[in-house]
Parts: structure tokens; C-alpha cells; sequence
């Protein structure tokens, strides 16, 4: 017998992201580039996931794909996981029921806690990459409260040619003005809008943006993941993370 003691390797901490099959460029500040934050992120693209499959079509067929990709991270040190589209909130309670770590699908899950932070008054408010494929149910997924007011991106603008059209290549002036532009909107229609939050995880870079531009809290998928982080990062080192190799038997 070897009287050395055995040694368990335990994957270092991690969020994890379930990333769409897509193209187009990341910048800094967006959820699929590592440089945008100052801890571990892990990512495993999901086959089958491109913009129209989960936008358009709504994640259909897609569950298990997710469910297989997040195992994946899991075993690799995810503490908790995200997506790369806010869509996919239509499979929030499916994946958080399938996985054995939290799992925040979407921006959206924010609306609803803000509505809870917002007095009576004031309402949050949501942008999103695509307004027609944005209905109530992904609002309901989240706990949005009911009436929530919703802007869209341009249809024909730089944003929909690159992120929905999944095309290489981003004119960033260009989005973020698109983006100011619609939160000027939302605010003409909801003047007494308190806060928004950004549906969509490419729209995270110009938050800071939109959040100047309107004087209002802006939220996106990237104040989600580290709040996530906090959170799931202390169960890792205190040794009781749901993700640890004990428990993936």
C-alpha cells in the first residue's frame, strides 16, 4: 500500500457560462470575453444554440443540450452558472431544477427584484435585443412584475446587423447610440421609470453609457454574474459548494 496520503484535486472556483453558437465580436465589457472581470470565468458553447434556435424559436430542443454543457462546467469548477442570452429565460426553472448550482438564465431575473426596491411610484423598465420575440411568459420566467415596459433595439440598426444577423465585426458608437437612444424612449414613455435593465448580455459594454445618459440605475447580465460570484465564491472556499466533486457522483 502506498502510505502517501491521497490528495483530492478540486478545480478552482469558477462562474460558468453557457455560451451560443455565434460569431460576431466581443468586446470588453461583454459576458463572452474574460477581460471584462477579475475572477475565473469558464465558458462551454451549447451545439445547436445560435441567436435564431434561442430568440426566435425559443431555445426549442434545447434543455438537454444546456443541462449537458452545464454538467460539463460543473465538473470543471463551476459555482454557478449563466447563459449568453437573456431568452433563455424560458428555461430558468427548467435548468435550475436540472443543475445542482445556481443558475441565473438571464438579466431579466433583476427586473423583479428591482420592482421590489422601487417605490411604488417608479417602475423598471427593460431593453431588449428583440421586441417582438420578447414576451410576457420570458417576463413571468423571471418574476417581472405584469405591465413591465419593454423597449427594443432598432430592427435595421448596427446592433440587430451584428448580434442578431450573428455577423463578425461591431460598430460600438454606433450601438451605443442605438442603445441611448431607445432608453431615451422608454423614459418618454414611462417618465417615471426608476430603472432599466438590458435583456440582452451584448448590451452590457454600454450600460455604463445608458445609466449616465439617463441619470437611472442601469442593470445587465455582467451586475448579475458578479453578484453571482460573491455568493457562490465563499461556498467554494468554505468547502461546502454544491459543486464539489462529492457531490457530482
Amino acid at each position: 500500500m502506498d502510505p502517501r496520503p491521497r490528495v483530492l484535486t478540486v478545480p478552482p472556483a469558477s462562474i460558468g457560462v453557457l455560451m451560443l453558437e455565434t460569431r460576431f465580436t466581443r468586446p470588453v465589457g461583454d459576458l463572452g470575453n474574460p477581460a471584462t472581470f477579475d475572477f475565473p470565468i469558464s465558458y462551454e458553447v451549447v451545439p445547436g444554440a445560435g441567436v435564431g434556435q434561442v430568440v426566435q424559436r425559443r431555445a426549442e430542443g434545447l434543455l438537454g443540450p444546456f443541462v449537458s454543457a452545464g454538467e460539463r462546467l460543473i465538473g470543471r469548477g463551476a459555482v454557478a452558472l449563466t447563459t449568453s442570452c437573456g431568452f433563455m429565460a424560458l428555461l430558468q426553472r427548467e435548468l435550475a431544477t436540472a443543475l445542482p448550482v445556481p443558475v441565473a438564465t438571464s438579466s431579466l431575473l433583476q427586473v423583479g427584484w428591482l420592482a421590489t426596491m422601487l417605490s411604488p411610484e417608479h417602475r423598471c423598465g427593460v431593453i431588449t435585443a428583440d421586441f417582438a420575440a420578447l414576451g410576457p411568459d420570458h417576463l413571468r420566467a423571471c418574476g417581472a412584475p405584469e405591465g413591465t415596459p419593454v423597449e427594443g433595439m432598432p430592427a435595421d440598426g448596427a446592433f440587430a446587423y451584428h448580434i442578431l444577423g450573428d455577423r463578425p465585426g461591431i460598430d460600438t458608437a454606433a450601438v451605443r447610440s442605438e442603445l441611448i437612444e431607445a432608453g431615451r424612449a422608454l423614459v418618454r414613455r414611462e417618465p417615471t421609470l426608476g430603472a432599466v435593465v438590458l435583456e440582452c448580455t451584448n448590451l452590457a459594454p454600454y450600460a455604463g453609457s445608458l445609466a449616465d445618459e439617463l441619470d437611472l440605475p442601469a442593470y445587465d447580465v455582467c451586475s448579475l454574474v458578479r453578484w453571482l460570484w460573491r455568493g457562490a465564491a465563499r461556498a467554494r472556499r468554505a468547502g461546502t459548494s454544491a459543486a464539489s466533486p462529492g457531490n457530482l457522483a
